[in-house]
């Protein structure tokens, strides 16, 4: 925003000439005029990556546009706003407010952001403790008296995408039950972002599955009939968006590092889905989530031929060797199915979070 200049015209015609001052009886030009150095908002990086458990900065500094001066003129104080927009940019949440002295965090990030705030310049926001809905989009905000000026930073999250269906079979969750089925095994609905750099990493799925943003779509990297058709070209495919209450689809899930131990249990016998479960509590550890092992394989590269029940009461095992018997022709988290809870066929897969 520019300092208005004001032009006032003063003119003696129907006016009473003053008794002091008779220079007043004719027309004056007064200019108001202050052309202070225009505020900058400067994102250094645009994009800024991290994991679950991490700590970051998204980078933001303000500058005087033709002023050698980094900081405030000290006319105005200055407020620094940091909010995080959503996959439409209709809606902000707030994120963090500072003014002076004055901090306040909100909701789910009270407790761990603040301002690093290493120059008088510097509104660079630290997040600490990195959540899997930390993922997305951050607006810096910085106002000081009428100017302000906005810079827009991307937190990815190192991590892995996967498609997921409930016991039930496929096409069985709406929107809000695609979200619980994510939560439920350590992970959060992916984004398109997200499912767009797994395709260009190789997943190929068939099945359509929710995104958070609401949108049904679904990774082809091997274009064929079942799947929009053989001579189509390889792409995510766009369903649309859908009413969230009554369509039903998969979900794509996504998930990162976790702080703890993913293993398989070594016992001496095969177990019930129910003697999974105890078996893992009295080795000190619960049942692991889907989530867990997608992301032992993904990025710790944990093999294990041995399929193993998890929470939901699937039975999966994780190929980072391609091999004989054990997925031969790729890298996967092969699934083995929804088998009667109380089959004695299995092992099982435990997860010990560390404190």
């Amino acid at each position: 925003m520019k300092t208005l200049l004001f032009l006032v015209l003063i003119s003696a015609c129907g006016a009473e000439p003053h008794p002091g001052n008779s220079s007043l009886e004719h027309e004056r030009i007064v200019h108001i005029q202050e052309n202070g150095p225009r505020l900058l908002v400067v994102a250094e990086q645009a994009k800024i990556f991290s994991h679950r458990g991490g700590n970051v900065t998204l980078p933001c500094k303000f500058y005087h546009e033709h002023s050698s001066a980094a900081t405030s003129s000290g006319t105005h104080r200055i407020r620094v706003k940091w909010t995080k927009l959503t996959y439409d940019y209709l809606k902000e949440v707030d994120v963090f407010v500072a003014m002076g002295h004055h901090r306040k965090s909100y909701g789910g990030y009270q407790g761990r952001v603040s301002l690093r705030e290493s120059s008088e310049n510097d509104a660079s926001l630290v997040i600490t403790n990195i959540r899997l809905e930390d993922y997305g989009r951050y607006k810096c905000e910085v106002i000081e008296g009428l100017e302000d000026d906005t810079a827009v930073v991307t937190l990815n999250l190192e991590g892995v995408v996967f498609p997921y269906s409930p016991r039930l079979g496929r096409y069985n969750l709406n929107f809000h039950e695609a979200q619980r089925a994510c939560a439920e095994q350590d992970s959060v609905m992916a984004s398109f972002d997200q499912l767009y750099d797994a395709w260009r990493s190789g997943l190929d799925w068939c099945n359509a599955g929710w995104l958070s943003d609401g949108s049904v779509q679904y990774p082809i990297t091997k274009p064929r009939e079942p799947c929009g058709g053989r001579n189509t070209v390889p792409g995510v495919r766009n369903y649309g968006f859908w009413d969230k209450d009554k369509s039903h689809y998969d979900v794509f899930c996504f998930t990162s590092n976790f702080n703890g131990r993913f293993y398989y249990l070594i016992h001496p016998t095969k177990l019930t889905y129910d003697e999974a479960v105890q078996a893992c509590l009295k080795d000190g550890s619960q049942i692991a989530k889907v989530g867990q092992i997608f992301a032992a394989w993904k990025l710790l590269g944990y093999d294990r031929c041995d399929a193993g029940w998890l929470a939901d009461g699937s039975v999966r095992y994780p190929i980072s060797r391609p091999r004989k018997r054990c997925s031969p022709s790729e890298a996967a988290v092969r699934f083995v199915g929804f088998p009667d809870k109380k089959h004695k066929l299995y092992g099982v897969y435990c997860f010990r979070a560390y404190n």
